[in-house]
């Protein structure tokens, strides 16, 4: 039996590598606190330009829904009235209308 002459020999015979291999420490994850701190701002301001859209977007979408809960509530009131309008007369139908609009003035 050869004893191993060269720190490359391997004795199952391995040999295709041309130095020994050091430890494996990885060196990606230490980078300067500058440049770190760099990622974290251009990060946070992605975000907040982010949270920003979503708020647009979510107000436009209110805006919308607002608009056509005020067209059904005002197509319910017209039904309501035209239905008073074929019970009543047409003059105490516009003096419950009136009324009815002071009072909503009154509690908002």
């Amino acid at each position: 039996m050869s004893t191993l002459t060269a720190p490359s020999l391997r004795k199952n015979g391995k040999q295709w590598h041309d130095t020994p291999r050091t430890a494996f420490r990885p060196t990606s994850s230490l980078t300067p606190y500058s440049k770190r701190l760099l990622a974290q701002k251009s990060l946070s301001a992605t975000k907040s330009k982010e949270r920003e859209m979503k708020a647009q977007k979510e107000e436009e979408r209110q805006r919308r829904i607002q608009i056509i809960k005020d067209r059904r509530e005002k197509k319910a009131e017209k039904e309501r009235y035209e239905k008073m309008a074929e019970k009543m007369h047409a003059k105490r139908v516009e003096r419950v209308r009136r009324r009815e609009k002071r009072n909503k003035m009154l509690k908002s």
